[in-house]
């Protein structure tokens, strides 16, 4: 399930600029979910620092179908035209045969579970 209190801001920021703002994803990023991630990621998009990272933290997300890849592309496409970096942290092994099967994976930054 995506809800908003998913939603977290990371404290941590330095010299460099605006710290990634973290978006937590739990359960499936599905069909019956899309609108909802959709909806949460949008949300993310606006409310992110200029120039910050948006994170995708997936360590709790158990699955990804086409309806939840489309809704990460679209977040990604709004991301970029906002000056965002769109990062998914923590993928699971079907989350990266997904991105490696629709070819992709190099639209996305990859990275380890952030911290918390």
């Amino acid at each position: 399930m995506i809800s908003n209190e998913d939603r977290t801001r990371t404290a941590a920021r330095d010299a460099s600029g605006p710290g990634p703002y973290v978006v937590r994803i739990s359960g499936e990023m599905d069909y019956d979910h899309a609108e909802q991630l959709d909806t949460v990621l949008g949300a993310a998009v606006v409310e992110a620092a200029d120039g910050a990272d948006i994170v995708i933290d997936l360590r709790d997300s158990s699955f990804c179908d086409s309806a939840g890849l489309r809704a990460l592309l679209t977040a990604r496409r709004r991301a970029r035209t906002r000056g965002h970096l769109l990062v998914l942290a923590a993928p699971s092994h079907q989350m990266i045969r997904l991105l490696e099967l629709t070819g992709t994976t190099d639209l996305f930054g990859l990275s380890p579970a952030p911290p918390g």
